[in-house]
């Protein structure tokens, strides 16, 4: 049966913990400070690599655009007033800066794919990508890793930058309905229901590849029972808790870098 825009729009509003807003402009400009924010924390966590990297966040209104930010565009750099609002033929409706090719390829076909997905993280972000050279899942070895047990999968190939729309599908396709999705030989990607959600799922994704390459590189890493991970995945992973493991972050970026809001 076809998604109408209305059942779209409940679907994506489905949440109760999200907050209420009187207009699309103000839900606007929330996502947008989000992401701004998103930005500043890939910055200070050092997950930029030159110019590669990007978070999208899905327009309230315009269901099949989404914002992004600005090609060639330091991550520390990054305001409200600087994303870019891509419409779903990768052309620039607001902003005055070109668009990331492999961005668009990427995110417009996970967004296509997910509905539920009002925001997507990707960059080289350093054990992100060592992990990745591995073409393994992570194994539920600290309770943070359960937010992934069972909730990510892995995009078993590697043939280039990616530019073409059908890559971007395949990408879509082996993200499934999961919260991650590690790409091989190169890096991580996250989605989830607030543009909260999705940089958080990416930083700690980031910090449990991390933790692994060290385990790994001291000895055999005891793992947690399936039953525990499983359990431990209600309690970490949820929707709810990866926007609420969010909020310090942007208190804190919002705090030192208060220009991101501009």
């Amino acid at each position: 049966m076809a998604t109408t825009e209305t059942d779209l729009q409940d679907l994506l509003h489905g949440d109760g913990y999200l907050p209420k807003f009187e207009s699309f402009e103000e839900e606007r400009q929330h996502r947008k400070q989000r992401l701004a924010a998103g930005f500043r924390l890939f910055g200070k966590f050092g997950f930029d690599e030159g110019v590669a990297g990007h978070i999208t966040a899905r327009d309230p209104e315009r269901l099949d655009h989404f914002w992004v930010n600005p090609f060639g565009m330091n991550f520390r750099h990054i305001r409200v007033s600087d994303l870019v609002l891509v419409n779903r033929d990768g052309e620039v409706v607001e902003g005055n800066a070109a668009v990331n090719r492999a961005a668009f390829a990427i995110h417009s076909q996970v967004h296509e794919a997910r509905p539920d997905a009002i925001a997507a993280a990707h960059s080289h972000s350093l054990h992100g990508k060592a992990w990745s050279t591995l073409g393994r899942l992570l194994d539920p070895i600290t309770q943070d890793a359960c937010a992934f047990y069972d909730d990510h999968s892995l995009f078993d190939d590697y043939t280039g930058v990616v530019l073409d729309l059908e890559e971007g599908k395949r990408i879509a396709h082996a993200l499934g309905d999961h919260k991650a999705v590690v790409l091989r030989n190169h890096g991580l990607l996250t989605v989830g229901h607030s543009v909260d959600e999705a940089v958080w799922w990416f930083i700690t994704m980031e910090r449990s590849c991390q933790a692994q390459l060290l385990a790994e590189a001291a000895g055999s890493p005891v793992l947690i029972s399936p039953e525990m991970a499983e359990l431990t995945s209600t309690q970490v992973g949820s929707h709810l808790a990866g926007w609420f493991s969010f909020a310090p972050l942007y208190a804190m970026i919002v705090r030192e870098q208060p220009d991101l809001l501009e």
